[in-house]
């Protein structure tokens, strides 16, 4: 794992100890979505049991700074790509890279792992995390709805790694 002065990140399972804390991230991370994005976010539907599972199907990295959580990211393998989620960085701690260290790592153990590219979906609302996933060299590659939706609600963005 890549580490910067203060920032380590680690790989964690579902017997993960701190699961609890990881919620908590995560409902932290996805609170400003709340009002924002319609459907609402499945992160408002974990619980510490769905959690410990999803560490388990998933590759599921954390980012400690100080001993908090301050990040993560899941990544579930496909056929022919890996698919990034629940990427969170503890609001007290963005604008250090911590976000970028996640994505990096996710790119090292997509290469390591033979796959040639990584997906992830960002809701059309969110149109700050479009430029941020850009900037990391994310293109948009679809337009989806929601069960139930007509209208788009989220955008698939690919990066196609070396």
């Amino acid at each position: 794992m890549t580490n910067t002065p203060a920032i380590v990140l680690q790989r964690v399972s579902g017997d993960y100890e701190r699961i609890g804390d990881l919620l908590d991230l995560i409902r932290l991370g996805f609170a400003y979505m709340e009002g924002v994005i319609d459907p609402p976010s499945s992160a408002n539907r974990l619980n510490e049991a769905m959690l410990r599972e999803k560490c388990n199907a998933e590759v599921a990295i954390v980012a400690v700074e100080d001993d908090a959580l301050a990040g993560c990211v899941f990544l579930a393998e496909k056929d022919d790509h890996f698919y990034l989620g629940k990427l969170v960085v503890d609001p007290t701690a963005q604008g250090k890279g911590i976000g970028k260290l996640l994505v990096q790592e996710a790119e090292r153990i997509a290469i390591a792992a033979r796959k040639p590219l990584i997906e992830l979906q960002v809701r059309i609302e969110l149109t700050s995390n479009h430029a941020i996933f850009t900037r990391l060299g994310f293109v948009e590659t679809a337009r989806t709805s929601h069960a139930g939706y007509t209208r788009p609600t989220s955008i698939t963005m690919r990066k196609q790694l070396a």
